[in-house]
C-alpha cells in the first residue's frame, strides 16, 4: 500500500506503508534539502548481490500522515535508491514508513477500499472481525501460523507480516535448514526486497491456516536459503505473510497491546495466481515512463515467445503502453490461462511484435 506522506511540512510524497522495516527509510533525500548531511550519522547499508552503499541516520524530522502527527521519527537517509522502487511500483516513491508510524498509532487497513484510517493508540475503537495475537520482536510484527507440507504434515510457523511485500506467503527456514520443497515447482525471481535481489522457487502449499482462517493452494516462494541466511537473520522467523495474502483482510494493528483484528474483504475468496508469463517488468529510473522487461524465467511463455531483457514494451494488444499501469499489467500476466497477449517491443531500433500465450506454470 502506497500512502501520502508529509515531511518537515512538504510534500505530499508517496512512502509504502512497510510493516517489514523499523525506522522510516528515505530514498530520494533531494525531500529534506534543509537537512546538514555533514552533521548527520553514516552507516553503511548493504543487501543481496549489492556493494554496501552510505545512509545517513537522523531523528529530527517530522512527519504527517492525514491529520497524524509524529514529531522526531527516527529516519534512514540512503544517498541513492537501492531497489528501485519507483520503477517496479510504477510510480515515483520517496521511502518506506514502518514501526515508528504503527507504534505511534492503531491503524485500521482497509485493503478492499484503499483505505487507512489512523486513532490515537489510547482511543477506545471498535474492533471487527478476529483477534489474533503478534509479537513484536526488533520492531517488526511476527505471528503464528499453521502450513500444510506437501507430505500431508502440518507445521506451527512463525511468520513475519511483511505489508512490503508483494508475495502471498514466502517459507524460509525448516528447523535450520531450508523449508521442504514441493513437487511441482518452478525457479523463478521472487522479487524485491530491502536486502537486495530473491532468487528460489515458487510453488503451492495446500494449505495455510491463521486464527480461524484456511486458505487453500496458496502461492509460496521458496528463497534461496544459503544465500538469504548470510544476509538475514532467521533464528526468529520460518518465513512471511506479504501483501497478496494479506490484503486478504482489513487489518487494524495495535502494536502497543500485542494483536491485530483481522476481517475477511471481498478479496478474501480470490484464488492465489501466479505470473503465468514469466517476466519481470519494470520503469526506466530516468524518467519513469519507459516500461522496460528485466530478468525472464527460463522455459516461461516469454522466453518462448522471444522477449529479451532489456526490450522495451511500447504496446499490449495493440493499446499503447501509456494506457496501463503496472499493477494493471501484472493482473493481466495472471489472469487466465492459454490467453494470448501480444506485445509491441522496441529492440535495436526495431519494433517487434511477440505474442505470449499465458500458462499456469504451478
Amino acid at each position: 500500500m502506497v500512502i501520502p506522506v508529509y515531511v518537515n511540512g512538504k510534500g505530499p510524497f508517496d512512502f509504502v506503508l512497510d510493516t517489514g522495516v523499523g525506522p522510516m527509510i528515505i530514498t530520494d533525500p533531494s525531500i529534506i534539502d534543509s537537512l546538514n548531511f555533514s552533521l548527520l550519522r553514516k552507516i553503511k547499508v548493504s543487501g543481496l548481490g549489492i556493494e554496501p552503499v552510505e545512509a545517513f541516520v537522523s531523528q529530527s524530522l517530522d512527519v504527517k500522515v492525514g491529520s497524524a502527527n509524529i514529531a522526531r521519527i527516527p529516519t534512514a537517509i540512503l544517498k541513492e535508491d537501492l531497489f528501485n522502487l519507483s520503477g517496479h511500483l510504477g510510480l515515483k516513491i520517496y521511502g518506506l514508513l514502518g514501526y515508528s508510524f504503527f507504534n505511534s498509532f492503531i491503524v485500521d487497513v482497509r485493503y478492499n477500499e484503499s483505505r487507512l484510517i489512523i486513532y490515537d493508540r489510547d482511543a477506545k475503537i471498535k474492533y471487527n472481525g478476529v483477534k489474533i495475537p503478534i509479537e513484536i520482536e526488533n520492531q517488526k510484527p511476527y505471528l503464528i501460523g499453521n502450513v500444510e507440507l506437501s507430505d500431508g504434515k502440518p507445521v506451527t510457523a512463525r511468520f513475519l507480516m511483511d505489508t512490503g511485500a508483494s508475495h502471498a506467503l514466502s517459507l524460509e527456514m525448516l528447523q535450520g535448514s531450508e523449508f521442504p520443497l514441493p513437487e511441482k515447482k518452478i525457479k523463478a525471481n521472487l522479487g524485491m526486497s530491502i536486502s537486495g535481489q530473491i532468487k528460489g522457487y515458487v510453488g503451492r502449499v495446500a494449505k495455510l491456516k491463521l486464527g480461524n482462517y484456511v486458505f487453500n493452494d496458496v502461492v509460496t516462494g521458496f528463497p534461496d536459503f544459503k544465500t538469504i541466511a548470510e544476509k538475514i537473520n532467521l533464528s526468529k522467523r520460518n518465513g512471511n505473510l506479504g501483501a497478496d495474502l494479506l490484503r486478504k483482510f482489513n487489518i487494524q494493528f495495535n502494536y502497543r497491546e500485542g494483536f491485530i483484528y483481522v476481517k475477511p474483504n471481498g478479496f478474501t475468496k480470490l484464488p492465489f495466481e501466479y505470473d503465468m508469463v514469466g517476466m519481470v517488468i519494470y520503469l526506466d529510473q530516468k524518467e519513469y515512463k519507459r516500461v522496460l522487461i528485466g530478468e525472464i524465467d527460463e522455459n516461461s511463455p516469454a522466453e518462448k515467445a522471444g522477449l529479451c531483457p532489456d526490450d522495451e514494451i511500447i504496446a499490449v494488444n495493440f493499446k499503447s503502453i501509456d494506457a496501463y499501469s503496472l499493477n494493471e499489467l501484472s493482473e493481466m500476466f495472471k489472469s487466465k490461462a492459454d490467453r494470448n497477449v501480444i506485445f509491441e517491443i522496441f529492440r535495436d531500433n526495431q519494433v517487434y511484435f511477440k505474442v505470449v500465450r499465458l500458462e499456469k506454470r504451478i
